[in-house]
């Protein structure tokens, strides 16, 4: 296990200790948890590729002859 240091103003320290003791615990506990959540959780690249393979799976099939023609893609509705 690694120890780590962190600097906080005074007040983010009180309001962190208060919450520790609320949730019965300790701030290294809190932070410990918040940082194996963050560790944890898919980076937004992460997230993206995974969005784009589950939308590439639901693609069943595609043909460029599935498109709108140029000329009915831009004609304008009256």
């Amino acid at each position: 296990m690694k120890n780590i240091t962190v600097s906080v103003d005074d007040e983010t320290y009180r309001r962190a200790r208060v919450k520790a003791a609320e949730h019965d615990t300790s701030v290294s506990a809190l932070v410990r948890k918040f940082l194996a959540e963050l560790a944890g959780s898919e980076s937004e690249i992460e997230r993206l590729k995974r969005q784009e393979r589950e939308i590439r799976d639901r693609i069943r099939s595609f043909r460029a002859g599935d498109t709108l023609s140029r000329n009915d893609a831009h004609r304008r509705r009256q």
